[in-house]
């Protein structure tokens, strides 16, 4: 039996084959992300960093490292207003490295202060959110109001399309997303759930845009992070949906943390 992590000098490592090793597939994200500040042309910005460590898998719609895989680390960088650069994923890159993060990743940017961040807790859930509603609007618009005034090859962020008919209308600067949710739980997701973590987060999110007595569903470029351990053989916990019981806590964290960045949004 093994009493604590793996060393060394302990011998091989031990074999996982035939039974789960709880000390490695349950070994919880990182809860809080760290506050960072970086000088950048002239303007003082702020980041937030979860260091996550080995173990841990992200679902994400993060401009860099989306999707489902292992991540080692969560950025969250705030960058000016009217944000020049179309090349979001690189820049994500580069704060990453002056950190000296090192492995697979996920970043998220925000126009937002991200030092005015707000945290939900509930049942060992953590919502981190960063929350600018300077362009918000629902979900379901106008045909005309999905159409991305930016050219082939442009930088691809979550919540704009691009169409050939765009091509020729004049680009404006990419507007970095604006609600930022970050989500951490010591739980193992399997990947359907973690796919319902996201959805959950969403639907805790308008809620909480509602209840501030906003008329909106969110920003166009919003995005999503759940952060949880990597599942044994078990798979992990089959659902997330807002009825099971960590997609309730997650629901209450991110409504939580919403509904007090909302409220105090410029």
């Amino acid at each position: 039996m093994i009493d604590g992590p793996w060393r060394p000098k302990d011998g091989p490592p031990p074999s996982h084959q035939g039974c789960a090793i709880s000390s490695v597939r349950l070994r919880p994200p990182a809860r809080r992300g760290e506050l960072r500040d970086r000088h950048e042309d002239g303007h003082r910005l702020h980041h937030l960093l979860w260091r996550l460590g080995p173990g841990v898998r992200v679902c994400s719609s993060a401009v860099l490292g989306g999707g489902i895989g292992p991540r080692a680390w969560i950025l969250n960088a705030q960058v000016p207003g009217g944000y020049p650069r179309l090349d979001p994923d690189r820049h994500l890159a580069e704060i990453a490295a002056a950190e000296g993060l090192t492995g697979p990743g996920a970043g998220l940017m925000t126009a937002a202060d991200v030092a005015a961040y707000t945290t939900g807790h509930d049942g060992g859930v953590t919502a981190t959110v960063t929350a600018g509603l300077g362009v918000r609007g629902w979900a379901a618009a106008p045909d005309t109001a999905t159409r991305a005034p930016h050219r082939p090859g442009d930088a691809e962020v979550p919540g704009t399309l691009f169409r050939p008919e765009d091509a020729e209308v004049p680009k404006s600067p990419y507007r970095p997303g604006t609600i930022n949710i970050v989500v951490t739980l010591p739980a193992a997701l399997s990947d359907a759930a973690l796919v319902n973590a996201v959805a959950t987060a969403t639907e805790a999110k308008v809620q909480a845009l509602l209840d501030a007595g906003l008329d909106c569903s969110g920003t166009p470029t919003d995005a999503v992070c759940v952060a949880a351990p990597e599942p044994g053989h078990d798979g992990g916990e089959p659902f997330a949906g807002p009825r099971s019981t960590w997609g309730a806590r997650i629901a209450r964290a991110v409504h939580t943390a919403v509904l007090a960045g909302a409220r105090t949004a410029p």
